[in-house]
């Protein structure tokens, strides 16, 4: 048997959660380790660890659903700033692999630390970056 990520056991109704939003592909609900007052998880119903996995349906539910939650969490918490943090991968930092989204609230010097070590990217690079991306499309 394989193992269920936590929010797979959620979507089950095996473990209980303090449910935000929820549509046909779309199930967002209160963090339970939360960085800030109002952090909120939006995850798709589909089963998948990574972003690039999902079909066009959870994708555009996720589109939609992510300003809808980010709106409300703003006004009920009185937060003006907010991060979207998404991982994918071990290496990324995902610790759950079904994909999530955080929605994180700055409130009251609470959110999300970050820290930012910016490269380069020269003409050259830029080129051939793009020509291997756009044959992927």
């Amino acid at each position: 048997m394989t193992d269920k990520t936590v929010f797979a056991r959620i979507l089950d109704g095996e473990l209980p959660c303090h449910r935000v939003y929820e549509s046909a592909h779309v199930l967002a609900l209160l963090d339970i380790f939360p960085l800030s007052f109002g952090h909120t998880l939006v995850i798709p119903k589909q089963r998948v660890p990574f972003l690039h996995e999902l079909d066009d349906d959870h994708a555009a539910a996720l589109g939609v659903a992510l300003p809808k939650v980010a709106r409300a969490v703003l006004a009920a918490t009185g937060a003006t700033a907010y991060n979207v943090l998404q991982n994918n991968g071990a290496e990324a930092h995902q610790a759950v692999f079904h994909v999530h989204f955080h929605i994180i609230p700055s409130v009251d010097g609470k959110g999300l630390g970050l820290g930012w070590r910016p490269g380069s990217l020269s003409h050259e690079r830029a080129t051939e970056l793009l020509t291997a991306v756009r044959a992927h499309l």
